[in-house]
């Protein structure tokens, strides 16, 4: 199984409003850059989408390390969150509904496709491919505003 590197950050001028992804994919010195947005979205669903993005370009199930400045999707996941929301019907634990769930319900058979290892990093605090991915989403956006 191969292991790639994914980088991942989502862009929201306004909350909701113009919003863009990025992503970056690496598999040894082979690097893949993605994004994209959408006029009238969220922060979390940026950062959503640009995970989503990039484990579905992947060909073949890997190993992947995906580094994300995203608590909301890292701790989501790594903490279980999700899936308690999902066996109760997409509803959290304080009864109110779970947000994207669209975007969730795509994520999650990815999850289970590839081997995944999510790295939470603090954003805008100068680490090269999660500035980069900013860059992608920021200009994604931008075509929205």
């Amino acid at each position: 199984m191969k292991t790639v590197e994914i980088f991942t950050d989502g862009a929201c001028s306004g909350n909701p409003g113009p919003g863009g992804w990025g992503a970056v994919l690496r598999y040894g010195t082979i690097e893949k850059e993605l994004s994209g947005g959408e006029p009238d979205t969220t922060n979390n669903r940026m950062e959503l989408s640009g995970v989503i993005a990039a484990l579905s370009a992947l060909k073949e199930p890997c190993r992947v390390i995906l580094t994300t400045d995203s608590r909301y999707v890292v701790d989501s996941i790594t903490k279980g969150w999700v899936y308690g929301w999902q066996k109760r019907g997409w509803i959290k634990s304080d009864k109110k509904p779970a947000l994207n769930v669209d975007l969730w319900e795509q994520l999650l058979p990815l999850l289970e496709r590839h081997e995944v290892t999510f790295q939470w990093i603090k954003g805008h605090a100068g680490h090269p491919e999660n500035e980069r991915c900013d860059r992608l989403a920021v200009t994604a956006a931008a075509v929205f505003k």
